[in-house]
């Protein structure tokens, strides 16, 4: 049996907590998927997997089932943060098979290839009103004024909730993706994300119980009215799963869209690739997914002893897999750290793997393809704006907080 390394403390993904590294944290990457490819981190207690082979076996085999009961946090001293764990303990998200399968059964239902295709003409209009708004003044911040904006109101829409409420949800969305996404690492977020939480939840009470209210065709009524091998769910499973699916609507593609458009600013020869050859949008998306992706690594508990990469993981451990590292294996990809946005065998890693592949991917994409084709016809010699860009402090889910940009200013309705 293969002893378990010490690992060299300059390759620790705790890191990541630096800046400078957080801001490119692909050479970091590189020297642990190269020197530990499988390894246990000490300074963050779990197993670190980073090749692309071994991600893809996380993802597959490893459990999902890794949040602690809120009776465990109180035995811990950590009372405050019983209410997070109890919402997260009824997620998809957070769930093996059974529950899994008919809680993701039922939420995918609002993104079928057929109603995302039903949702083009929708997302369209949204990416021009968006861009109307700006147009003229010959700048804008990509993030804040759409790239942020045209996902919530999209998931807004899904859900069934009033577009007007579409700001709001973006923000508790943010504040619930910052527990996701980097709980452990900011302490500090936990009032503010139990107040969103709080808040989320008498949100959806209230549209769920308002008469006032007429509950408009989408996911909280799909929720409500399904049956799970002839109960339906409680209006606590209800609740949160709506929650999940609206972060995950929201913060994927409000990364994709950011972290594509800097990608390409970064490269002018590339964004006028993308923008003169239109019928290359697909592989382009799929290539900015691999090459820069919004969701970095996910979380999972080893279910029984394994051998991987050399190294046995113990049954129970837990295991972060980062699919950032394995979408930039030279072992799978050729030249990965090149962007090709005709890269032809691209199974990238960014929307997970397996059961937990995620049910939005479909939307995401045709958001992806929709702002990027807008961004680029509609705003002329578009280059990056002053200032030093900023990245989230959230070590799995990367997005910048703002992007700066300026072009060439036109008058509105140009489409």
């Amino acid at each position: 049996m293969a002893t378990r390394p010490v690992l060299d403390p300059a390759i620790s993904l705790y890191h990541l907590l630096d800046p400078k590294v957080l801001a490119d944290p692909y050479p970091l990457y590189r020297n642990l998927r190269e020197q530990a490819p499988v390894a246990w981190d000490p300074y963050l207690s779990c197993w670190v997997v980073t090749r692309y082979d071994d991600v893809l076996t996380v993802l597959k085999e490893f459990s999902a089932d890794r949040t602690p009961s809120a009776e465990f946090m109180r035995k811990l001293g950590l009372d405050e943060i019983g209410p997070l764990a109890e919402v997260m303990s009824r997620q998809m998200l957070f769930l093996d098979a059974p529950a899994h399968t008919h809680l993701r059964k039922l939420c995918s239902t609002a993104f079928t290839p057929r109603r995302v295709e039903r949702l083009q003409e929708y997302v369209v209009a949204i990416a021009d009103e968006l861009i109307d708004e700006v147009i003229a003044s010959g700048s804008m911040d990509i993030v804040k004024e759409f790239a942020e904006r045209l996902p919530a109101i999209v998931t807004a829409h899904l859900l069934g909730m009033p577009r007007e409420d579409h700001l709001q949800l973006k923000a508790w969305s943010a504040d619930f993706a910052e527990m996701l996404g980097n709980f452990q690492h900011n302490p500090g977020g936990v009032a503010r994300v139990l107040k969103s939480l709080a808040d989320m939840t008498a949100y959806f009470q209230s549209a769920i119980h308002e008469e006032r209210r007429k509950l408009e065709d989408g996911l909280v009524k799909s929720l409500i009215e399904a049956e799970v091998d002839g109960e339906r769910l409680t209006e606590d499973e209800v609740i949160a799963n709506i929650v999940v699916t609206m972060v995950g609507g929201q913060e994927t593609t409000t990364n994709l869209i950011g972290n594509g458009m800097l990608t390409l600013l970064r490269q002018p020869e590339k964004l006028a690739e993308l923008r003169d050859r239109p019928e290359i949008i697909e592989t382009g998306v799929e290539e900015l997914l691999r090459y820069e992706s919004p969701s970095q690594h996910t979380g999972r508990i080893c279910a029984r002893d394994t051998l991987l990469g050399g190294q046995v993981i113990p049954k129970g451990a837990p295991v972060l897999a980062v699919m950032a590292a394995g979408n930039r294996d030279p072992e799978r990809f050729a030249d990965p750290d090149a962007l090709d946005l005709e890269r032809a065998d691209n199974r990238h890693l960014a929307f997970g793997w397996a059961a937990h592949f995620c049910f939005g991917a479909p939307l995401a994409r045709m958001e992806g393809q929709i702002a990027f084709r807008k961004l680029l016809e509609r705003l002329p010699d578009i280059t990056l704006g002053e200032g030093k860009l900023e990245w989230r402090e959230n070590l799995g889910l990367r997005g910048l907080r703002a992007l700066p940009v300026t072009f060439a200013a036109e008058t509105p309705g140009n489409v």
